[in-house]
């Protein structure tokens, strides 16, 4: 099936740098996405499209379905009607592990670090994941085995190489953080859903993450989802916000728009204050 009319249209209005180019197919597209579960509409009929390259914010109450989306776009979660497409390809019926594979990667609300391994093997096992190999997390990594050379790499961009043999559940929040986006780098991704990167993190350790995480969408070219409820974080590092309510999509725009917006105002900024 191919892509609907709503993902070949220009829905960017943030200017040139994040506008929609024609010529290429969006990273991310939604159809009419529903998920319903005992009559309640989780997540009712969102039409979504995402450019390559865009980072989108993704706000709404608690219980808006922004993290259901997101398991619905990795197939954690089967949608009961609609359909999504990622980088031009219909998903709707593959795997959590096939689009993985396909190059969607994915943090949590909570940590998903192995906590009883080192820092340097969570990035490996996610090193070798993205290469098809086999998963060991009994041997131990040689110094010159390919995958572990590339996980200290992806560890120096995240600056936690100093903690690579540290046991990763004795890292401080801020610095697991680091650790999921070096294990995301490992993986080799080009999409990438951010569920509450900044939960839990020490407000002194925000800053760097967000700079790190602005960093690598820029150097990666990552396309970024981002569900974040600091609004201050989120709207000084998004092109584009999508507002969520009651599983609908309210609207979505450039984050000056979406503020001025008084649907947006009334329905989700007046709940949030």
């Amino acid at each position: 099936m191919s892509l609907p009319a709503h993902a070949l249209e220009a829905q960017v209005s943030g200017g040139a740098d994040v506008a929609l180019d024609h010529q290429r197919t969006p990273a991310v597209v939604t159809s009419a996405l529903r998920l319903v579960i005992g009559g309640v509409h989780i997540v009712d009929g969102i039409d979504l499209s995402v450019a390559p390259g865009e980072l989108l914010g993704v706000i709404g109450p608690n219980g808006a379905g922004k993290t259901t989306l997101f398991n619905l776009l990795s197939g954690l979660h089967r949608p009961t009607s609609g359909r999504v497409w990622l980088a031009g390809r219909e998903v709707t019926g593959q795997s959590a592990t096939r689009r993985a594979r396909a190059g969607l990667g994915r943090t949590f609300q909570t940590s998903s670090v192995f906590p009883a391994l080192s820092v340097l093997e969570n990035v490996r096992l996610a090193a070798q994941a993205s290469r098809r190999g086999a998963l060991s997390i009994v041997r131990r990594p040689r110094r010159d085995d390919e995958a572990t050379e590339f996980a200290r790499a992806r560890l120096a961009d995240v600056g936690l190489e100093r903690r690579a043999g540290t046991d990763a559940g004795q890292l401080p929040h801020g610095d697991k953080r680091k650790l999921e986006i070096a294990m995301l780098l490992g993986s080799r991704p080009r999409i990438v859903l951010l569920d509450e990167p900044m939960a839990g993190v020490a407000s002194a350790d925000v800053p760097g993450l967000v700079e790190l995480i602005r960093r690598m969408h820029d150097e990666q070219g990552w396309t970024v989802l981002m569900v974040e409820h600091h609004l201050d974080v989120l709207l000084g590092l998004v092109d584009r916000v999508a507002v969520l309510h009651h599983g609908r999509l309210l609207g979505c725009d450039t984050p000056d728009a979406i503020m001025a917006d008084p649907v947006v105002q009334r329905t989700y900024l007046g709940e949030l204050v």
